[in-house]
């Protein structure tokens, strides 16, 4: 009995500090479609509200010390009425174009249209259903609160085959719809479980629930996130800044 609770506390303790940590993850895509290096920091589920603006600076302090193009925010950035945008003002340190799409925790907001758009006085474009050209780049974002169905059609809209071809959308499910004109998706969503054994149940409604998954040319990247939802406390799964370098080789 004494074993059993000293290891719950242990595990509790261990999983309250994991839950404040943030990891830096690098990935490499190859491919012929760029002429020269292009280098992305990529977060998503910060779920400000939830956490505070001390969590989302000790996110940038990480990123501000590494060299690189643009920094995307693949929603659920914010989550509760509660958050006040002016913390937002950190995000001007950046010196680098930061763009945004929203999540489903965005949509649960009361005047979340006006929230999201008072995102640009930050510096932050709001790429919600359009795209945004980068030297070889073509950057398409997509809103969560639309259908699969739409999601594909104004995914199909923005492609330009001859471009490297990025979209950024909130879950994975889209993926498998798009991934034959697609070189890369970026998502969230799923905190890979967040706190282990939720993984499994997780995996069961979302197949790529975390890492590199490829198809054909195409490839995934699910994100764990960059912070917590619900417990601050992550078993099994961490936090991440996800460092992407699009190379030729």
């Amino acid at each position: 009995g004494v074993i059993c609770f000293l290891s719950i506390i242990i595990i509790t303790v261990y999983s309250l500090i994991n839950g404040r940590l943030i990891n830096l993850r690098s990935i490499k895509i190859i491919s012929s479609k760029v002429d020269e290096q292009i280098r992305l920091m990529f977060i998503s589920d910060t779920h400000l509200g939830s956490n505070s603006k001390k969590h989302l600076q000790k996110i940038l302090l990480k990123i501000q010390g590494l060299e690189f193009d643009l920094l995307l925010i693949g929603g659920d950035f914010f989550d509760s009425s509660s958050f006040d945008l002016d913390g937002l003002d950190i995000l001007k340190n950046i010196k680098k174009p930061i763009l945004f799409v929203s999540g489903n925790h965005e949509y649960y907001i009361k005047d979340h249209e006006n929230k999201i758009k008072r995102l640009n006085n930050y510096d932050v474009t709001v790429l919600d259903n359009e795209s945004f050209k980068f030297k070889r780049l073509n950057l398409i974002g997509i809103s969560d609160n639309l259908t699969l169905e739409t999601q594909k059609n104004i995914a199909s809209r923005l492609i330009q085959e001859d471009l490297f071809n990025l979209i950024l959308v909130h879950k994975p499910s889209l993926w498998d719809h798009v991934y034959e004109k697609t070189d890369l998706m970026l998502s969230g969503h799923t905190h890979n479980g967040q706190i282990f054994p939720f993984n499994f149940f997780v995996r069961l409604q979302f197949k790529n629930i975390y890492g590199l998954y490829e198809k054909l040319t195409s490839k995934l990247y699910v994100s764990s996130g960059s912070g917590c939802w619900g417990p601050k406390m992550r078993l099994g799964t961490k936090n991440e800044i996800v460092d992407i370098l699009i190379s030729k080789n």
